[in-house]
């Protein structure tokens, strides 16, 4: 071989992209070792082409947790800053699971340390965080795969009901539904946590409240479905039950994606022995429902059919995430997250004013 052959071979190897040896796995580090980061870090974890390197949380408690559950992490180093993590030699990745509110300085730090980034949902909690966010993104190293955790995105149940749509067999897409209709607050469980101090979740400054920290996922799905982020909305919503924090219990917000075309949201945490996570897509051809569990669609005079989806579909998030970044094949998915996002910022604002309120009042609000 040529010693020019030689030296392309050499560039092309994995060792290059990891800075170490052939066939090494991603060095990942985890910043936030709390319930969704060990969750997330156990997956990471029983791909062979991770390896987890370093642990970040203000509290040992919780590293603690993540070196025990997650298979492993034992030997990860450990920080309580992750500007020190991410510093670590020979990092390549990182898993933001932190608190909502955080996610933006955090991914803003990972950008700049040049690492790939796996970010968990949404992309903050405020307008002025996404924004902070977004214009972080756009500094990004495009040799660096950016992805959020809106696993819908990559089920492979969820990107056959796109290809349904896509391919007109629903005609045109007339009207949309989303239901988080979960539990999760009742009149008994009404106090703070075993650590008040690390509550964030009731608190709208930290978690953007429940239509940006959980219904951001079925938002998510109608404006990937739909092709765009809606035009404005109006929207009502509340507290009945909860009394601790001040974020809400109910709410239902209508989008108004232009067209014609409406995207209802309709979620709670009221339900106690039943639940219903999913999304509807009206055309006027057919019919199509996703969720997690399942995809079905029916138009007339063909038989129903539905596909049950094969596993936990953060599974197949995170594979995708490995591959891209083994493979290199570098992708930035933070526009899609961040006006996820915004969109679920638009309905929270609605809900606030009892007014319509436009995309653009909302990108001007802070």
């Amino acid at each position: 071989m040529r010693r020019r052959e030689v030296l392309a071979g050499i560039l092309a190897s994995p060792a290059i992209a990891f800075g170490s040896q052939a066939n090494s796995a991603v060095a990942l580090g985890i910043i936030g070792t709390g319930g969704r980061g060990r969750y997330d870090g156990n997956y990471f974890s029983k791909d062979p082409r991770t390896k987890i390197v370093a642990l970040c949380d203000l509290y040992m408690d919780q590293i603690d947790k993540a070196k025990t559950e997650i298979p492993s992490a034992n030997d990860a180093k450990v920080f309580t800053r992750y500007q020190e993590l991410l510093e670590t030699p020979g990092l390549d990745a990182v898993l933001i699971t932190a608190p909502v509110y955080l996610h933006p300085e955090m991914f803003e730090a990972a950008v700049q340390a040049g690492k790939h980034i796996y970010c968990e949902k949404p992309a903050g909690a405020s307008v002025a965080g996404v924004k902070r966010l977004l214009a972080a993104s756009e500094r990004a190293d495009k040799s660096k795969h950016i992805q959020f955790g809106f696993q819908q995105r990559y089920s492979p149940e969820y990107l056959a009901a796109e290809d349904i749509i896509r391919s007109g067999k629903l005609g045109e897409l007339a009207l949309m539904r989303s239901h988080w209709m979960v539990g999760g607050v009742s009149a008994k469980h009404q106090v703070p946590s075993e650590h008040p101090d690390r509550d964030w979740y009731p608190w709208r400054a930290k978690s953007g409240d429940m239509i940006v920290e959980q219904d951001c996922h079925g938002v998510d799905v109608l404006n990937w479905y739909s092709g765009r982020h809606p035009l404005s909305a109006v929207g009502d919503g509340g507290r009945k039950v909860r009394t601790y924090g001040d974020t809400m219990d109910h709410l239902n917000v209508t989008y108004d994606y232009g067209n014609g075309l409406r995207g209802f949201l309709h979620a709670c945490q009221l339900a106690q022995a039943w639940g219903l996570v999913d999304e509807q897509f009206f055309g006027t051809e057919g019919t199509i429902e996703t969720s997690r569990k399942y995809y079905r669609w029916s138009r007339p005079g063909e038989a129903p059919l539905k596909v049950d989806s094969k596993r936990e579909i953060t599974i197949d998030a995170i594979e995708r995430f490995l591959t891209h970044v083994v493979e290199n094949k570098p992708e930035n998915n933070a526009k899609n997250a961040a006006e996820s996002t915004l969109t679920s910022l638009l309905g929270r604002k609605a809900i606030d004013t009892g007014k319509r309120v436009s995309w653009e009042e909302l990108l001007e609000s802070e």
